[in-house]
């Protein structure tokens, strides 16, 4: 996959922004975990939640792809339900 499949059409500003951010991390692999995440629920979060998602993405890439991996722990601020929901969110695309 080289990147998001979903149109930013339809989406406020705030998700198109959020949308974008979650596919140019910086590093691929933060890429493709944030960034399919948000093509699949970026236009069903509440604004609890985007405020969830803006605050780990200020987390820099190392620390938050260990803490997705189980080989780091993130302060509480964050690492609510959004953040279990992305850990559980599966990254595969199903194809050999």
């Amino acid at each position: 996959m080289t990147g998001t499949t979903r149109s930013s059409d339809g989406l406020d500003d705030r998700r198109k922004r959020l949308l974008f951010r979650c596919w140019h991390r910086g590093t691929r692999e933060m890429d493709l975990i944030l960034g399919r995440f948000a093509d699949a629920e970026i236009g069903n979060l509440s604004d609890v939640e985007l405020g969830e998602l803006e605050r780990l993405l200020e987390v820099n890439d190392p620390d938050l792809y260990a803490a997705i991996s189980g080989d780091k722990v993130l302060p509480a601020d964050v690492t609510g339900a959004l953040f279990a929901r992305i850990k559980a969110f599966p990254i595969a695309d199903g194809n050999p």
